[in-house]
């Protein structure tokens, strides 16, 4: 049994009031540690927070890294990397869970810098950008040279030592930038850009010396590398030693293993250049003397073949006399032949002549002329003779006769239908009675009762 005043005794919290106690024991006890465990459920919302759960093999604990620490991130968070980070240790009271919030992450085992090299180098490659179908040739003597370095240094004073050594008087511009700091990549992608500004020049080096990763920070820049990939010529990327590679090596028309390595190669000796061109004169004359040998043998072997010109015109002269002979020949027979067909054509031409084949013509049409009126004549009596018959008998049976034989025409008014048969009247029906000259209209008063 519990003693009377327990109730008295009794500490009750509200759900909220433990989760504020929870959360303020927690965070004053823990304000920051160093945890390390790799990454899974990773998540980025429209506001840039990183949302994702920390865990090992036995245990996890969800996290947060607010976007204001995470744009310091030098590489690209991923489900499955191992981290280590500082945090600290906080409860979400909407759901009473306690989580981490993380104000530094780097990756477990390899630098920050290292990983973000990595993952730009393995993004630009998948664009493209280290083809080497995009790789322009170096001209082979440019008239003009950029050199994109620090004024500090011995970098610069190297190339330009090996330069004049190698081809004195060529002619250089130098584009100062920061290799390394913070205005370091903006003054480097303004020096590429101003490239295509610059009149002639026809190839530039991008160089400094060596340096831990963090020094060489700039030219692993995504910006530097995409500024290379539009420069307006072609980039040599002279940057650290021999072992040190760069994503600018990369994108590159061309990578030097060193800054002296790309004074080299940018342009060739003058020295064996002149040496080239005098063994190349040596060997154009004497190529020119051995084809001239070579002509002169050939026509030493024509002028042997040559007969001599006297004999040749004889020939001509003879063959032109029988030519022309052939040809007086067939002149005068084609000619022949023509006159032949001429004569033929004539007389076949006067025997059809217009003025004779008019006056036959003419006797012709006096013939049918005459021919034409006799006919016209003898049917014209024909017909004349028929069209009295006929006249004949059409008066023979026009009831215009009957009448002037006395008769006359009896007609129903007004539909005018001849009256044959005294059934077709009746008593005091108008009729109309036709005469030889004129009519009469008349009123039926009596129908005997038998005909005539």
């Amino acid at each position: 049994m519990e003693p009377q005043n327990s109730q008295t005794q009794r500490r009750i919290y509200s759900v909220s009031k433990l989760t504020k106690e929870i959360k303020s024991l927690l965070e004053s006890n823990l304000p920051f540690v160093w945890i390390t465990g790799e990454i899974s459920n990773l998540s980025i919302p429209s506001s840039g927070h990183f949302y994702f759960t920390l865990k090992d093999s036995n245990a996890q604990i969800s996290a947060v890294m607010f976007r204001g620490q995470n744009r310091q991130l030098k590489f690209e968070l991923t489900d499955g990397m191992q981290v280590t980070g500082l945090g600290r240790v906080s409860v979400y009271e909407p759901r009473g869970t306690y989580q981490l919030i993380f104000e530094l992450l780097e990756p477990k085992g390899i630098g920050a810098l290292q990983i973000a090299f990595e993952q730009l180098k393995a993004r630009l490659a998948a664009e493209g950008l280290f083809e080497e179908t995009h790789k322009r040739p170096l001209p082979f003597l440019p008239k003009k040279i950029a050199l994109i370095t620090s004024l500090s240094g011995a970098v610069l004073h190297d190339m330009i030592h090996i330069l004049d050594r190698r081809f004195p008087g060529l002619h250089v511009v130098v584009l100062p930038v920061a290799v390394q700091g913070g205005n370091a990549v903006s003054e480097i992608v303004a020096a590429i850009e101003s490239l295509k500004e610059i009149v002639d020049v026809e190839v530039a080096i991008l160089a400094r010396g060596g340096g831990s990763i963090e020094d060489l920070q700039a030219f692993n820049n995504e910006s530097v590398a995409r500024a290379i990939y539009a420069a307006a010529v072609p980039v040599i990327s002279a940057v650290g030693h021999e072992t040190d590679f760069t994503i600018a090596d990369f994108v590159a028309d061309m990578r030097a293993p060193t800054p002296s390595a790309a004074a080299e190669l940018v342009v060739p000796l003058k020295q064996e250049l002149a040496r080239r061109i005098t063994a190349l004169s040596h060997q154009l004359v004497s190529n020119f003397h051995q084809h001239l040998d070579r002509f002169r043998f050939h026509v030493e072997q024509l002028e042997r073949r040559l007969v001599d010109p006297r004999k040749k015109v004889q020939d001509f002269r003879l063959r032109l006399d029988e030519l022309l002979a052939r040809l007086t020949h067939t002149m005068l027979r084609q000619q022949a032949l023509r006159n032949e067909r001429l004569n033929w054509r004539v007389d076949r031409l006067s025997a059809n002549k217009p003025s004779i084949r008019i006056e036959a013509l003419r006797v012709k049409l006096q013939q049918l002329s005459a021919r034409l009126i006799l006919s016209y004549n003898s049917l014209t009596s024909r017909k004349a003779q028929a069209l009295r018959e006929q006249v004949a008998k059409l008066h023979a049976l026009s009831p215009l006769a009957i009448l002037s034989r006395g008769y006359s025409i009896a007609r129903t008014v007004p539909d005018a239908v001849v009256v044959r048969n005294s059934n077709q009247v009746t008593i005091n029906q108008q009729l109309e009675i036709l005469l030889q000259n004129g009519t009469l209209l008349v009123n039926v008063l009596e129908k005997p009762s038998t005909g005539i």
